[in-house]
């Protein structure tokens, strides 16, 4: 299948090579490791010395860097689009996810970005530690793996990377614009972050059909760039990513929900029990079902 030409290229999208960066990510990648243990390091020490200090505002920094994520994952996104939808709907689903052709021009450039920008992005644990807000085993193991992962991915040029990236620049748009309105003082009304999560599980679904579906046409004996060793780490990953969503889904909007629905239903019966007692409104079976029910 012939590749997608770009009508607009940058200079920086058209004189990209991929050979050097490719051969870099060959030798060292895994030094995303090592990164990975010292920012777990500095995550443990920066709690601890910030236990006894108190909590810094940092409202500025934290929109602008928030800002500068979200226009980066936007533009990103924008720039994958036209060889996502190109290779998805002209090669087939089975191409999109085992031909790796995304890893040159305009969309290599992006690729190389977005494995850099893994580096960059466990800044936001900076801010978190520093804020002293609560750091959460979901975030620090989220920002650890991608980053490993990526870069592993990277080294071979994983053909279903066409998908990850893409999917993560999609929905980094939405999350990071989010966490500026935040940062400026918006409250976006619950749904906002509510539909973030979903967006985020339902990436974790599709990641795990893609691998499951790369998985299968290796297995047939079909070309498919994609080696079993990353499959099983992608397979690993997008699975617990998974699970962990799915936790903090159920934890934050529907458990919490259900507290708060409990709470005004048990203060309403009160209420309403306190009130018939006191021979102010008279029973009416209403109020006798509704304790009943509790």
């Amino acid at each position: 299948m012939d590749e997608l030409n770009y009508t607009v290229m940058f200079p920086f999208e058209r004189n990209f090579d991929p050979v050097p960066s490719t051969v870099w990510m060959q030798t060292y990648w895994a030094h995303s490791i090592t990164v990975s243990v010292f920012y777990a390091f500095a995550i443990h020490q920066g709690v601890k010395w910030m236990e006894g200090r108190p909590a810094l505002a940092l409202d500025g920094p934290l929109i602008v860097w928030n800002a500068l994520l979200a226009l980066f994952s936007i533009f990103g996104f924008l720039r994958m689009t036209p060889e996502f939808f190109y290779s998805l709907f002209y090669g087939g689903f089975e191409y999109s996810v085992c031909n790796s052709s995304y890893a040159k021009g305009v969309t290599g450039f992006w690729t190389e970005m977005f494995a850099l920008s893994k580096l960059f992005e466990l800044g936001d644990t900076a801010f978190i530690v520093l804020r002293k807000r609560p750091l959460i085993f979901l975030h620090w193991y989220h920002h650890i793996t991608v980053l490993v992962y990526t870069w592993h991915a990277y080294k071979d040029h994983t053909a279903a990377g066409r998908w990850f990236v893409w999917m993560n620049y999609f929905v980094h748009s939405f999350m990071y614009t989010y966490y500026m309105a935040r940062a400026m003082r918006f409250r976006p009304v619950k749904w906002i972050p509510m539909g973030i999560t979903i967006l985020q599980i339902t990436q974790m679904v599709i990641g795990c059909f893609v691998v499951i579906t790369a998985y299968m046409v290796k297995q047939s004996g079909k070309f498919c760039q994609q080696t079993f060793s990353n499959l099983y780490f992608s397979f690993l990953i997008y699975a617990s990513y998974f699970l962990l969503f799915a936790h903090f889904f159920y934890r934050t909007y529907l458990k919490s929900h259900r507290k708060f629905a409990a709470t005004i239903t048990t203060t309403t019966t009160t209420t309403a029990t306190s009130t018939t007692a006191n021979g102010m409104v008279s029973s009416n079976g209403f109020i006798r079902k509704s304790i009943k029910a509790e």
